[in-house]
């Protein structure tokens, strides 16, 4: 079992995009997510990117993370709905919409790994068990949650990755099946208890050990040089074309909207970069 607190990291997403309440929730359980599947990778340079796409109003959910810690996401679209009247809870199910979840995995090898499942709920937890069940043939349980509070800062923020293994004791699974069956929201959870608190509930009576503790932190690692190497990727056609209609260039990242502005002797120092 890997358990994440994401608190400060949601909240860093949220401030570094403004993000709505809907969209800091669904960004949110994805980096909850990710950050927990990428502390498995092996290599300080291994990464995984997971990436919901739906027909929902959100559009893209894109997050990349590697097992350093280092976490960094974005949404497509920056908008709001009401809450569900089934529950009043934040609809994050109608932000996706139905689409595909789609994870890779580079791993310093030739081609990086890559698989992708139909959106089961579209509610990202069930969609990573899913994805889980479908890739490695392991039962999961799969538990996330954002509490976004009224002036829409992240109050809560985290969730659990329990995977069955297929040695697994009957009783042991009937034991955490039982206790897992209460747990109606991870967020209500950590309102209450501390996560060594919520780990101890899950696990019951059972015997356990915590091997491993690591920071989390919502971090790019976008910078002026790599920008300018992206530009110079677009070809010399491209670069001549911008220089001649608008004589500057302004790049957002999209990963932590930090913003990159060059100008026309810039663009031209560039250009003799790409010529090369």
């Amino acid at each position: 079992m890997r358990f994440a607190d994401t608190t400060d990291v949601v909240n860093d997403a949220r401030l570094a995009h403004g993000l709505s309440k809907t969209a800091a929730c669904a960004l949110g359980r994805t980096l909850t997510a990710t950050s927990i599947m990428a502390s498995t990778l092996k290599n300080e340079n291994d990464t995984i990117t997971a990436i919901i796409a739906g027909d929902g109003p959100g559009g893209r959910i894109v997050v990349t993370g590697k097992n350093d810690g280092k976490i960094k996401g974005y949404v497509d679209n920056n908008v709001d709905l009401p809450a569900r009247e089934s529950d009043g809870k934040i609809d994050v199910s109608g932000y996706i919409g139905k689409g595909t979840l789609n994870i890779t995995m580079d791993l310093g090898m030739k081609e990086p790994y890559s698989g992708s499942v139909p959106l089961l709920t579209s509610e990202i937890g069930d969609d990573f068990a899913y994805y889980l069940l479908n890739s490695n043939q392991v039962k999961s349980a799969v538990g996330l949650g954002v509490l976004v509070d009224v002036d829409l800062s992240i109050k809560e923020a985290g969730g659990f990755i329990l995977e069955l293994m297929p040695d697994c004791p009957e009783e042991n699974i009937e034991i955490i099946e039982k206790n897992l069956a209460p747990i109606k929201s991870i967020t209500d959870l950590f309102l209450e208890y501390t996560p060594e608190e919520i780990i101890k509930k899950i696990y019951g009576e059972m015997e356990y050990e915590i091997l491993e503790v690591k920071d989390i932190e919502f971090g790019c690692d976008c910078s002026r040089e790599k920008v300018e190497d992206s530009i110079a990727s677009i070809g010399v056609h491209e670069i001549e074309k911008i220089i001649e209609e608008d004589g500057h260039a302004h790049v957002v990242c999209h990963f932590c909207s930090k913003e990159y502005d060059f100008n026309k002797e810039d663009l031209e120092e560039i250009l003799k970069k790409a010529a090369k």
